[in-house]
């Protein structure tokens, strides 16, 4: 199922309000009807009971009005002229009006989930809206990734409910499942972030999306246990980030040298201090040492491959490079914060 970012009331909310106001009404003619039940008339000539009331309200809301009880005194008669009959006029408007509404909501989501369809290529899949996915989701709107270019599978309520408050995209249902990742049109996405809660679940993820996509689509993932990092490559991941292994050298950091925890928080964290950044080569810069340039270059990446400037080794840039960077968050640059 395919939940798009909409602030609307629910069909189901909207078909309980429709019925508690027809029951309503249905209740106030009946009501009116039996203070008056002493100007009616009924066939049987045994005068008008609650039952009676309520069955001559409902003919008579419903324009079924098969005349076995019938206004007799001029005051009865005034009452279904100023009451019930705009009553029935406003009955029918909500019976037919909650089918129409119905009706239109059922196409014009489908014709919003067509329109959506039509537009999307180049996005990205997170499987999992828990705490890695909704990490992963802030991580791209902070590099100012589109949010409408981002689609949530998770298969767990809460989740389903938080990505939608949040206006993302949501496919509800099991990311292990062929069906569910072809509803999120796998195919032609850019690539799959798996921040699901178990390793396992994250390896079959893995496998089925490397099937569907012939390895077309990078794959990213999030282990849990380092010894099941391999395993994730093993199955077609191109990255695998695992983080109880990140966590614990990050706690080690912070043991035996606080400040260079401050230097990888400040590093991660954007909109203040350093921040790294990738950009591509420039014209002028090709045949050159990246240390001679004047921003701090800490790594380039050649063909996928990263190639690490630290050593003896000298390194000259070669057309097509990207450049990894450290920049001042507050000046302003052309690069892409990653």
């Amino acid at each position: 199922m395919i939940h798009l970012p909409m602030v609307r009331q629910g069909p189901l909310r909207a078909l309980g309000v429709r019925l508690a106001m027809a029951c309503t009404l249905v209740l106030l003619a009946v009501t009116v009807i039996y203070l008056d039940r002493e100007g009616y008339r009924d066939v049987n000539e045994d005068g008008l009971t609650l039952l009676d009331c309520f069955y001559y309200a409902v003919v008579s809301l419903s324009t079924t009005g098969y005349g076995d009880i019938t206004p007799e005194t001029q005051g009865a008669r005034l009452v279904n002229v100023l009451f019930i009959t705009p009553a029935r006029v406003l009955f029918l408007i909500i019976l037919v009006g909650t089918t129409l509404e119905v009706l239109t909501d059922q196409y014009r989501k489908g014709l919003r989930v067509a329109r959506w369809r039509s537009k999307l290529k180049d996005h990205v899949i997170i499987c999992g809206y828990g705490t890695k996915g909704r990490a992963a989701v802030a991580a791209l709107l902070e590099t100012g990734y589109d949010k409408s270019r981002i689609v949530i599978v998770e298969n767990r309520e809460a989740g389903v409910r938080q990505a939608a408050a949040s206006g993302l995209v949501v496919i509800e249902g099991d990311a292990t499942r062929s069906a569910v990742l072809n509803e999120a049109d796998v195919k032609n996405a850019k690539s799959v972030i798996i921040a699901t809660d178990r390793d396992e679940s994250s390896v079959l993820i893995t496998l089925t999306v490397r099937q569907l996509t012939a390895g077309q689509v990078r794959i990213i993932a999030a282990v849990r246990e380092q010894e099941n990092a391999a395993l994730l490559k093993q199955s077609g991941a191109h990255h695998v980030i695992v983080s109880s292994s990140t966590a614990g050298r990050l706690l080690g950091l912070t043991t035996t040298a606080p400040p260079l925890i401050d230097v990888v928080e400040d590093l991660l964290t954007p909109g203040q201090g350093m921040a790294l950044a990738m950009r591509s080569a420039e014209r002028a810069e090709v045949g050159r040492n990246p240390r001679e340039l004047n921003t701090l270059v800490v790594a380039l990446i050649r063909r996928g491959k990263v190639l690490p400037l630290g050593g003896e080794q000298i390194i000259t840039i070669e057309t097509g490079d990207l450049l990894v960077y450290i920049r001042d968050e507050e000046s302003a640059t052309n690069g892409v914060t990653v």
